[in-house]
């Protein structure tokens, strides 16, 4: 926020000075300090924001960074595991697998079972996989 003067109307240039010199202002110790790089008037219109505005902003944040980050899903199978397939979906990954039981099955893999993959927000702002099972399928074997 620049500086008021109680002359009259403002021209640009002196709105963009006053702007410049406030962003050089000494910020006191209790301020939030915003990360390097963060551009000025960015820093400056979150300050400006209400709480409530700023919690609306943090959510489109993370929905921005999750549309720009295209992260494939940690699908390693566990160990006597089968992936048969893995295919990307709208919202999920669908995986089909076989999966081993106890030691000395001689039916073991059993299966192929299919499974939705997913990512779900944590309350820390984390992403948690999660598989629900789906059922049992039938596959052609290539």
């Amino acid at each position: 926020m620049g500086k008021q003067l109680e002359r009259g109307p403002r021209s640009a240039e002196s709105l963009y000075v006053s702007e410049i010199e406030s962003s050089n202002m000494p910020r006191s110790p209790e301020d939030p300090t915003p990360p390097e790089g963060l551009p000025d008037r960015l820093v400056a219109e979150l300050e400006d924001l209400s709480p409530e505005d700023l919690r609306k902003t943090i959510v489109h944040a993370r929905e921005l960074l999750r549309f720009h980050e295209e992260r494939d899903l940690p699908i390693e199978p566990e160990p006597g595991e089968d992936v048969v397939r893995i295919t990307e979906h709208e919202g999920y990954t669908e995986v089909v697998k076989r999966l081993p039981c106890e030691d000395g099955c001689d039916d073991c893999p059993h299966g192929p079972y299919v499974y939705h993959v997913t990512e779900e927000p944590q309350p820390d702002g984390e992403t948690k996989v999660h598989w629900s099972f789906i059922g049992e399928v039938n596959v052609d074997e290539d």
